[in-house]
């Protein structure tokens, strides 16, 4: 079990991932290459917003399929849901106290701007 916390603490995540966090990933989407995190993807089952959910901003672009989420106390990137498959989140490791996400290594690189969805 991971505690995500925003910066103000507004917005409090608990997940549950089955296998730990073994799917992290890079993105040089527009958005992603702005906010420079290393995210988690998990499943929808594993992902609670456990306080704060009225702290949640929503922002969406281009096809409006994923959905951005950040505190709008702090404005932290939080989490969000995926256009590629909307059962799944992808989550700030940054957001998760005992992950250094400046060491981790073994995150994959995805080519958002070359978005199947986009062709």
């Amino acid at each position: 079990m991971y505690k995500l916390l925003c910066h103000c603490q507004a917005v409090e995540i608990e997940l549950n991932p089955p296998n730990g966090l073994d799917n992290l990933v890079r993105c040089n989407c527009s958005m992603c290459k702005r906010r420079g995190t290393i995210m988690a993807i998990v499943d929808q089952n594993n992902i609670r917003v456990v306080k704060g959910e009225d702290k949640l901003s929503l922002y969406q672009f281009h096809t409006n399929v994923a959905k951005h989420y950040f505190c709008s106390v702090c404005g932290i990137y939080t989490h969000h849901q995926t256009r590629t498959n909307t059962s799944k989140y992808g989550v700030n490791t940054g957001c998760i106290d005992e992950i250094n996400s400046l060491e981790l290594e073994n995150a994959k690189n995805i080519d958002g701007i070359n978005h199947p969805l986009d062709k």
